[in-house]
């Protein structure tokens, strides 16, 4: 197989080293026929055309043979006598030897800025694939905690009620039952985000955005909240103009929802969180700020990492370190950042959207 690459790799050498010397020539020509005194136009073009052939082709001897060629064709078709090779014209000697030397200096000049880029190219890789080898660990080790824990109340809810059903009174097999609803909406909704991230890492970090109306993503996000969440309150603050920002609807529409979701059941607060939109500078901004017990200083760095826990005990809901990880994926996809601060009633969450 690496032998046919190199051959098709070869055989496009050769066909793009045929094209320039061709048009160089016919330049050549045209000039001849309707410029006197062209020689120094038409040496100029063959040199344009051994260093194209010297920068565009891989190795050293399809610049050396560009430049053979036109100092064949300079003596031959365009020098007295014509049609006729003279090898003691004044100055063919200097001639060869500078385009010799200028494909010669090119072609190494330029395999040394190919195998660099190469080199470079390889780095990026081999970084992005240990960006997303983090990514796949933070979430493995994020699944195996919170996963976990709705798993287990499920199967204890699940055998309370098969083994002692007789016993229980109906206002506790209804609360055996609405746990094992909320730990398998907060299922679904792991499955979501882990979806949206696999989606992402499919396509290589990247997605494909369309133009959207910023009011109605936000809409819908609210809305999908409230099903999950029905007594949720949400303010949210917009500009009165109409917003359009390139996106992935569905999956900042997931981030909107996880930052939220947060925001209601994490920080420990009875205000409703507020969400500001605010556009400036070729760009549009989302705040999430609740007004709660705010973050724990010492995690902050972690935050986005997947690995998050809360500090606060009377916080009895999955944690939400792995939401947080996703958040930040489907943001940077964007093109985006997204950060996280305490303000003196609690916390906010940002994150930016590019307009372009």
């Amino acid at each position: 197989m690496k032998r046919i690459i190199n051959k098709l790799i070869a055989s496009n050498d050769y066909l793009l080293t045929f094209i320039l010397l061709s048009i160089a020539t016919g330049l050549a020509f045209l000039f001849f026929h309707s410029t006197p005194n062209a020689s120094a136009n038409i040496s100029l073009l063959y040199i344009l055309a051994t260093i194209l052939a010297a920068r565009y082709t891989a190795g050293y001897r399809f610049g050396i043979f560009a430049a053979l060629f036109s100092v064949v064709c300079i003596n031959y078709l365009f020098t007295y006598p014509f049609f006729k090779l003279n090898f003691t014209l004044t100055g063919y000697p200097a001639t060869f030897i500078g385009l010799l030397a200028i494909s010669i200096i090119t072609s190494a000049t330029t395999t040394r800025l190919k195998k660099q880029a190469a080199i470079i190219a390889e780095r990026e890789r081999t970084v992005e694939e240990a960006k997303r080898e983090s990514i796949r660990a933070n979430l493995l080790r994020a699944i195996s905690h919170d996963l976990r824990t709705p798993l287990t109340s499920m199967i204890g809810a699940s055998s309370s009620y098969l083994e002692e059903e007789e016993l229980l009174s109906s206002e506790e097999k209804r609360q055996l039952g609405a746990n094992i609803n909320n730990d398998a909406n907060w299922l679904l909704h792991m499955v979501e985000n882990l979806l949206s991230v696999t989606r992402i890492q499919d396509n290589q970090q990247t997605v494909h955005k369309e133009p959207e109306l910023v009011e109605e993503v936000v809409a819908e996000a609210t809305q999908r909240l409230k099903k999950r969440l029905p007594d949720a309150r949400i303010i949210v603050h917009a500009p009165e103009d109409m917003i359009l920002l390139p996106m992935d609807a569905l999956l900042i529409e997931q981030v909107l929802i996880n930052l939220l979701e947060n925001a209601i059941l994490h920080s420990g607060s009875t205000v409703p969180p507020e969400l500001f939109i605010t556009q400036e500078n070729q760009s549009v901004t989302f705040s999430v700020i609740d007004y709660g017990h705010g973050l724990d200083e010492s995690q902050l760095e972690d935050l986005f990492q997947g690995t998050y826990n809360s500090s606060d005990s009377s916080d009895t809901h999955k944690g939400m370190g792995i939401g947080l990880s996703i958040c930040k994926t489907i943001i940077e996809a964007h093109q985006g950042t997204i950060e996280a601060h305490n303000h003196t009633n609690g916390a906010v969450f940002s994150f930016t959207l590019p307009e372009s």
